[in-house]
């Protein structure tokens, strides 16, 4: 039976000798950079179209773990820089450029090109006054995004595109969408941004090493409205329809997701959702572990709000 990654995974978790472990690790450094560097690079045309490793995610573990650019594959780099830019001219590009990872200096040279360098400075040095005012300024001449600030993160929403500005570690996540959410305050803070935007009654509460609350309320006017057995018109109102013929289905999809659901009514008679998300999915992968959550199952939970919301008056808790 020939070598397999798996047992280089065991021979790592069970050495006895660091330096075996450390010589191993020397050989995997010196592999990646030659394919980074010299295999890669050489053909640009294949760098651009076709990398050499998938969704070029050794360029994601030099930037995530703090390399300058100095120690990054520079076209590779540039190419991806420039996928992000075009697409968001609404220009032609060879993929779209789902989470894609940039450093802080050259998104806001994309996304916010005239105030770029001020930017990069008052957001290095969390000058937070003069940043936010620059923000604001351009959205009042007719830029369309928004943005929110929580701790280490800012996030920004353009159109249907989420971005996640790592302020400590100075990079941006850009389009993210298969990326794990990887803390529950990064999880908080984009329900609270979604909150904001789209159900500001809906209330949000971070249970810290916990999970997020999200809970609506269905008022007790809406709730009566529902008939108390299926609806067999070939015109249901748009309530019957949905309760009989949509929410069960809509709950059972979200406990994929979710840690817990619960559905309560409170002493007014309003039926309470809370929904409790936290890092991982009621999904297994083939190992028997938990699947971390990503955006893009954030991004489902948080469009079965926005339907309660808007469709059926959700009042605030």
């Amino acid at each position: 039976m020939p070598l397999e990654p798996k047992h280089i995974v065991n021979f790592l978790e069970n050495a006895t000798n660091e330096k075996f472990s450390s010589e191993l690790l020397d050989l995997l450094i010196k592999r990646i950079n030659k394919l980074c560097f010299e295999e890669c690079q050489i053909d640009r045309i294949q760098c651009t179209l076709t990398p050499l490793c998938m969704r070029r995610f050794l360029l994601k573990i030099r930037i995530k773990n703090g390399l300058s650019m100095d120690d990054l594959p520079k076209f590779c780099y540039s190419v991806q820089k420039n996928i992000v830019l075009r697409d968001f001219r609404g220009k032609t590009v060879v993929y779209k450029p789902f989470d894609a990872y940039l450093y802080l200096v050259d998104f806001l040279d994309i996304f916010f090109h005239g105030d770029y360098r001020k930017l990069n400075k008052f957001i290095s040095f969390k000058n937070w006054n003069e940043a936010l005012e620059i923000f604001d300024e351009r959205i009042k001449k007719g830029e369309e995004f928004n943005y929110y600030l929580k701790e280490n993160h800012m996030i920004f929403k353009f159109d249907d595109r989420i971005h996640v500005i790592f302020i400590e570690e100075k990079y941006v996540l850009c389009n993210a969408n298969r990326e794990n959410i990887a803390t529950l305050n990064l999880l908080s803070a984009i329900c609270e941004f979604y909150t904001k935007l789209y159900f500001p009654e809906v209330d949000v509460r971070l249970i810290p090493k916990q999970h997020v609350e999200v809970t609506t309320v269905l008022p007790k006017d809406i709730i009566k409205k529902i008939s108390e057995t299926p609806i067999m018109e070939d015109n249901p109102s748009k309530t019957d329809h949905y309760f009989w013929n949509v929410f069960h289905d809509d709950i059972e999809g979200m406990m994929k997701y979710c840690k817990e659901i619960h559905l309560n009514v409170d002493w007014n008679n309003n039926l309470l959702i809370k929904l409790c998300f936290n890092l991982e999915t009621n999904d297994f992968n083939e190992d028997g572990k938990r699947i971390p959550l990503r955006f893009r199952d954030l991004r489902l939970m948080l469009n079965f709000v926005h339907r309660l919301y808007n469709d059926f008056y959700v009042i605030w808790l």
